[in-house]
């Protein structure tokens, strides 16, 4: 269920890779960030948002991976935006999108899946600092909700997930070090951090999400295999192997 973790900011994480779906309160509505992940988690975030007697007014996407771009129809016809990039790619990819939801996770309104407008400049609806990046894929995007001290990360500083590169890109590692430059400076605005997938960080537990993310980049660059706690998950070891291959 719904979890408020800041005034008008709230978590409902989803048993699928410990997905989480952000519900922000803004001036005129409600946005939410990355819901999903089942046809049923969707369902029960709705059922949890028509608690909350305020309307939804946008989505947003962090990035242009399936697990984050989905939607559904009780959340209403309104605007889902993102960066331009992250807008471009998941246009392209739409059939990719709505194939891998189908395998990955049962009822997912398919049809709705990718459906995004770039974000205009002003922030629309949508409340916050963007900070956006290409770590991990093309106009990923953090929120930074500085008034209420919660950095929304997308992908990035989680405690189950290690840095994923995109094979398919170069200069992922100078990407990572951009990204995560900016995601410090940020953080000294923030005293709770929720990432796409993984435990809501507070205080100091922050820093050592950042940390942990910086080791296992610079590890890599050096050639070296890094030494994380995340990759005791055998399910990682694929994704870590593609990431050695990577900076290799």
């Amino acid at each position: 269920m719904l979890n408020e973790v800041a005034d008008g900011v709230w978590v409902r994480q989803s048993e699928w890779v410990w997905s989480n779906a952000v519900v922000v309160r803004g001036e005129n509505g409600l946005v939410l960030v990355d819901p999903g992940i089942s046809g049923a988690d969707l369902n029960e975030l709705a059922d949890e948002v028509d608690r909350l007697g305020v309307p939804v007014v946008a989505g947003f996407s962090t990035h242009p991976h399936w697990d984050h771009l989905l939607w559904h129809s009780r959340y209403g016809d309104v605007p889902r935006y993102a960066t331009a990039g992250c807008a471009e790619v998941a246009g392209g990819a739409r059939e990719r999108a709505q194939a891998m939801a189908a395998e990955s996770a049962a009822d997912i309104p398919l049809e709705l899946i990718g459906l995004l407008t770039p974000l205009p400049a002003d922030g629309g609806p949508v409340p916050g600092e963007l900070i956006e990046h290409d770590a991990h894929a093309i106009g990923h995007a953090a929120l930074l909700l500085a008034d209420r001290g919660v950095l929304i990360a997308g992908d990035m500083l989680s405690d189950v997930l290690i840095p994923l590169l995109d094979p398919r890109r170069p200069g992922q590692l100078s990407a990572y070090d951009t990204a995560l430059d900016q995601l410090v400076e940020a953080a000294q605005h923030a005293d709770v951090l929720i990432p796409g997938h993984g435990t809501v960080a507070q205080g100091p537990e922050i820093t050592a999400r950042l940390t942990a993310d910086r080791a296992y980049v610079d590890a890599l660059r050096r050639g070296e295999d890094p030494v994380d706690a995340r990759l005791a998950q055998e399910w990682l070891a694929g994704p870590h192997q593609s990431n050695l291959e990577s900076a290799g």
